[in-house]
C-alpha cells in the first residue's frame, strides 16, 4: 500500500484512552494516578500487556521507565523513539501525558496490523514521574536516563509522607534491572495536548513548538513563633504565614515588574501546625518561574529572593531557600519541527508554529537527540484539572501526524 494513505484507527485510540481513564478515575471526570501508587502500577501493567500483544520487546530500567521496541530492517541503526507518561496530577485530566503514550501505541498497532517494516527500529516509552507532583522535581526518570540527574539522588526523593522514591518503586514491582542510561537515538517525538489556549484561539489543529521554556523550581521554608492567638498581641508577632502571604504576592507581581515573556507561580503550600487558634510557626511553599529567556528567569529570581529576605527580616521569620530544579530552555531541532509542520500540510490539518509553556520529558531528550513535539488543542486551554478535555477528532489528527513523522524518520538512512 501507499504509506502516505496510511491512517491510525481513531476509534481504537479512543477506546484505549477511555480504558486507561478508568484507572484512578475521579468523580469530576478526571484521573488521579500519582507516581508509584497502586493506580500507577495498574496503568503500567495494562500498558505492558498491550505492548506484548503487538510483539514488542519490553524492557524496564532501574528508574521504572518502560520501553517497547519494534525491530527494523536494520537494527544496527539508531532507533526513532516516542513517548510521554502515565502518571497524573492530583485530580488531573484524562489526556495529559497519557495521550503521548497511547498515541505511539496506536502508531505501532497500525504498523503491526498492516505488516509495515521500517528501516530503523521504533521505540515507545513511558517515563516515570514526569509530573513531579508526588516526588519533586518533575521529569526525574527521563533526567536520570539522559544523564542530567543522579540516580541515587532521584532514589532519595521523598513524598509528603516521607516515603522514598526507590522504596515505592520496589513496592509496585517496577524497579528494573536495566541501567537507566541513554543510548543513541535518531529522533525523538513527543505528542501532547497543548495545555494552553493558543491553538483553540487561533483555530488550528496541530501545534509544532519551536521548543520548551526554561523551568526554575524553588522551595521556601519559613520559621515563626507559635503562640495562642487570643492572648498574644498583634504587635511583635512572628507569623510565618503572614510572611509567606507577602512573599506569594511578590511572586504574582514579579512577571509584570520584570517585563518580557515570563510566568511565576506558587502552587504548593504547607502551614504548621495548621490550627485555627495557633499562630503559624512554619510554612513551606514552592515557586515556579518559567521563560523562553533563561537570563530573564534568573534575574527575576534574583530580584524575588532579595524581596523574600527583606520580608523575612521585617517579620522576624528566618528563611531557608532551596533551588530544587533548573532546566534551561530547550530549542527543538529545526528539521524535525519542520517535518511536523509539513506532515500536517500533507494530511490536510491546519498548523501553528509556537512555544511550549509546559515542561515535558522532551526537555531532557532534546539534550541527547534531535527532538520535536506535536500539540493538539486543549478545550478552554484547561489542563491539570478534572475538566481537561480534547476532542477525539483532534486526538486522532495528532496521532496521524505522529505516525507519518515517525515513519519518515524511521525510513531515512541518515539525518
Amino acid at each position: 500500500m501507499d504509506q502516505n494513505n496510511l491512517r491510525v484507527n481513531g476509534k481504537r485510540l479512543q477506546s484505549t484512552l477511555e480504558e486507561m481513564a478508568k484507572i484512578g478515575a475521579t468523580p469530576g471526570g478526571g484521573v488521579q494516578r500519582l507516581t508509584l501508587t497502586d493506580e500507577d502500577k495498574q496503568a503500567r501493567d495494562l500498558f505492558v500487556k498491550w505492548l506484548k500483544e503487538i510483539d514488542l520487546e519490553v524492557t524496564i530500567d532501574e528508574m521504572g521507565n518502560i520501553f517497547g521496541r519494534r525491530t527494523g530492517r536494520n537494527n544496527d541503526l539508531e532507533p526513532v523513539m516516542s513517548g510521554s507518561h502515565v502518571d497524573s496530577q492530583p485530580k488531573g485530566g484524562r489526556f495529559d501525558g497519557i495521550l503521548g503514550v497511547m498515541a505511539p501505541l496506536e502508531v505501532l498497532r497500525t504498523l503491526h496490523e498492516n505488516n509495515i517494516e521500517t528501516e530503523r527500529p521504533l521505540v515507545i516509552v513511558d517515563w516515570t514521574n514526569e509530573e513531579g507532583s508526588r516526588f519533586s522535581p518533575a521529569m526525574v526518570a527521563s533526567g536520570v536516563w539522559a544523564g542530567a540527574l543522579e540516580r541515587d539522588w532521584a532514589y532519595s526523593r521523598t513524598d509528603i509522607q516521607g516515603k522514598k522514591f526507590v522504596d515505592e518503586l520496589e513496592r509496585i514491582g517496577y524497579r528494573g534491572k536495566l541501567a537507566a542510561k541513554k543510548w543513541p537515538m535518531h529522533a525523538y517525538y513527543e505528542y501532547h495536548i497543548e495545555q494552553g489556549p493558543i491553538l483553540e484561539h487561533e483555530g488550528k489543529v496541530i501545534g509544532a513548538p519551536k521548543g520548551i521554556v526554561c523551568l526554575h523550581w524553588y522551595d521556601i521554608y519559613l520559621e515563626g513563633t507559635a503562640n495562642q492567638v487570643g492572648p498574644t498581641p498583634m504587635e511583635g508577632r512572628n507569623d510565618a504565614l503572614c510572611a509567606a502571604a507577602e512573599m506569594i504576592l511578590k511572586v504574582n507581581y514579579l512577571p509584570g515588574e520584570m517585563g518580557g515573556n515570563t510566568v511565576a507561580t506558587v502552587g504548593e503550600i504547607q502551614n504548621y501546625p495548621n490550627s485555627r487558634n495557633i499562630i503559624p510557626d512554619k510554612v513551606h511553599f514552592t515557586v515556579d518561574i518559567r521563560s523562553w529567556d533563561d537570563d530573564l528567569a534568573f534575574r527575576s529570581w534574583e530580584s524575588l529572593s532579595k524581596d523574600f529576605k527583606a520580608i523575612a527580616q521585617a517579620r522576624g521569620c528566618p528563611i531557608r531557600i532551596e533551588e530544587t530544579w533548573r532546566v534551561e530552555h530547550a530549542p527543538f531541532n529545526g528539521k524535525l519541527v519542520q517535518r511536523v509542520l509539513d506532515v500536517a500540510d500533507m494530511l490536510g490539518y491546519s498548523k501553528l508554529h509556537m512555544v511550549s509553556g509546559a515542561g515535558h520529558d522532551a526537555s531532557y531528550m532534546n539534550q541527547i537527540a534531535p527532538t520535536a513535539m506535536i500539540f493538539v488543542p486543549s478545550i478552554g486551554g484547561r489542563s491539570h484539572v478534572e475538566i481537561e478535555n480534547t476532542t477525539w477528532e483532534h486526538c486522532e489528527a495528532g496521532t496521524n501526524v505522529l505516525l507519518h513523522s515517525m515513519l519518515q524518520s524511521a525510513n531515512e538512512k541518515s539525518f
